[in-house]
């Protein structure tokens, strides 16, 4: 909270899973929290419960949606310190089976979501000499299976960005990561799907939030880009 500006963080992608925790994190840790996602079912919920936090609709593939609602947050909450590009749609299926709007909105979602998100908060970040961008990926940001036709290009696209961003970044004072999610997500719906594994054997949202929170505090003489979050289960 420097010169008695609370700080500012916009969460690009919110989800009932890691979006939640992040907000939910970011907001314990003092921050005023932007909730961006297309759907406002859950961002408006959450903005009612969290002090200083408000909902945006924004379409991460949508350069004028994501424009609109960064304005908005601006004029409400003040630049941002903190993006977290958590946003990750893909269609599933082996290049036999997704379409070419598939593989263009994965690509959209993912890697052009990323670049018009960063570039809403690099201007203020560069002037004031700090600031962070971290990007939740995937295990198909590394490698892509037969199953991620779409989503795995998608997904190493917007590692390729962050990876870029960090190095051009990085001397302007502002820190770019990425956190490799190696596993299935706690869920719900993933506990019932996978009934026979222990709580431990999925990833818990609470806990990537942690990593994202200790990512924005890393001290400059040790920045970290690329973070691995797997549970001990998981093979790799």
């Amino acid at each position: 909270m420097t010169d008695g500006k609370q700080p500012v963080c916009a969460i690009v992608g919110i989800g009932p899973g890691n979006g939640e925790a992040l907000a939910r994190r970011f907001s314990a840790d003092g921050y005023a929290v932007a909730l961006m996602a297309r759907r406002p079912d859950l961002t408006a919920a959450l903005a009612a419960e969290l002090p200083s936090a408000k909902a945006y609709p924004c379409d991460a593939a949508d350069a004028a949606s994501v424009s609109a609602a960064f304005a908005q947050a601006r004029a409400e909450l003040g630049e941002v310190d903190v993006l977290v590009f958590n946003a990750g749609s893909g269609a599933w299926g082996t290049i036999e089976e997704v379409s070419a709007e598939d593989f263009e909105r994965s690509w959209r979602v993912n890697a052009l979501g990323l670049f018009l998100s960063a570039r809403e908060v690099i201007p203020a970040m560069r002037a004031g000499g700090k600031g962070a961008i971290i990007v939740v990926g995937a295990t198909a940001s590394r490698r892509g299976v037969a199953g991620t036709a779409a989503f795995a290009p998608a997904k190493m696209a917007q590692k390729g960005l962050a990876e870029s961003m960090a190095r051009h970044l990085g001397p302007a004072g502002i820190h770019v990561a990425l956190i490799v999610v190696d596993g299935i997500v706690r869920s719900p719906a993933a506990q019932a799907r996978y009934a026979d594994r222990p709580a431990d054997a999925f990833i818990a949202p609470a806990a990537v939030a942690d990593i994202a929170a200790a990512l924005v505090n890393q001290d400059r003489s040790a920045w970290s880009f690329e973070v691995d979050a797997r549970p001990w289960s998981e093979k790799w």
